[in-house]
């Protein structure tokens, strides 16, 4: 990653600029803005799909988990960084930096990242020093406003996803999102997406991997499964992270051609999905528009966020090449 970043602090708050941010797991309901924290007395934290991270969480009840920057006492606080890298900290509830955190599907902290116009999605994991601050080459791929999670479970605590809007200034021309496909190629392989998504009701989504038109029967462990997928609305980018039916090793999962999610889609709309999967030896990302039930209107360009002086800095980057769609094997470690 050659973007130079240097985070300015806690200040970028949660981007006002547009308004709009992200979830993860199950959600129910439109989206509605979202309060800084709110508590759930009946603590039911469900899922979406097997292996979701987050679920619909107490401390944001009927909210999407990665929509606040704090939640059940826990906060995200990026920190200024060396220049290529990013950096943050996860506080708890008495104040102090985490540093206790459970494995969950191979890494104790998995940080995703997508631009507003959902193009340049990365998924990388960095690694905490002893003081709980968190390290890795930026994954932010250009200029413009950017939406970062933290997917975690602290040691003793539920899961949770905490999301942060961190602005990279420069010049940037926005990219329409993709029309709808079933259909999608990556660095020389074919994915195939069968099932229909559907607003507010569970379905079944088979993801079909070949090269040169073979099946592809030998698809390698990534982050304990066969394949690892997200979702992210269009608009405030509502975010579900799923993980297929079985896992590598359990006597009946089959490595390939097929991976199979059940998935919740939250609402009506369009959505981006990512499917990163692993192959000789190399995690590609496949990347499809998908439209569950009737949208109040037509797939239309995403904000792209454009940084302005008036826009909450959160990050500095010389001027690089806009991150595109579709990228091969790119933002995995």
């Amino acid at each position: 990653m050659n973007t130079a970043t240097k985070l300015s602090g806690f200040a970028l708050g949660i981007a006002a600029v547009f308004g709009a941010t992200y979830g993860v797991g199950r959600v129910a309901g439109p989206v509605t803005p979202p309060a800084e924290t709110r508590h759930d007395p009946s603590g039911d934290h469900g899922a979406t799909g097997e292996g979701d991270h987050g679920g619909e969480q107490g401390g944001a009840a009927h909210l999407p988990g990665g929509l606040l920057v704090s939640d059940r006492g826990y906060t995200l606080r990026p920190v200024d960084a060396a220049a290529g890298q990013f950096a943050f900290q996860v506080t708890g509830p008495d104040g102090r930096a985490v540093t206790a955190y459970d494995v969950a599907h191979d890494k104790r902290m998995h940080l995703i990242v997508a631009r507003r116009d959902l193009s340049g999605f990365r998924h990388v994991h960095p690694e905490m020093g002893a003081d709980g601050t968190w390290r890795v080459d930026s994954p932010l791929g250009g200029p413009g406003v950017w939406r970062a999670f933290a997917d975690f479970t602290p040691t003793g605590g539920e899961a949770l996803t905490l999301g942060v809007d961190v602005t990279v200034p420069g010049a940037l021309t926005g990219r329409p999102l993709p029309a709808p496909a079933t259909s999608t190629t990556v660095d020389g392989y074919t994915v195939t997406l069968a099932g229909t998504p559907q607003p507010g009701r569970t379905a079944d989504l088979t993801l079909t991997v070949s090269r040169d038109g073979a099946p592809v029967t030998d698809l390698e462990p990534y982050l304990g499964a066969y394949g690892h997928l997200v979702a992210l609305r269009q608009g405030d980018l509502a975010y579900l992270h799923v993980h297929p039916h079985g896992e590598p090793g359990d006597g009946s999962t089959r490595p390939g051609p097929d991976v199979s999610f059940s998935a919740e889609m939250p609402s009506a709309g369009a959505y981006r999905l990512y499917l990163d999967f692993k192959h000789g030896g190399v995690v590609r990302t496949a990347e499809f528009t998908v439209v569950a039930g009737s949208p109040a209107g037509p797939v239309a360009p995403a904000p792209t966020g454009v940084p302005t002086a008036s826009s909450t800095p959160a990050a500095t980057s010389s001027p690089t090449a806009d991150a595109g769609h579709g990228v091969p094997g790119h933002g995995h470690d």
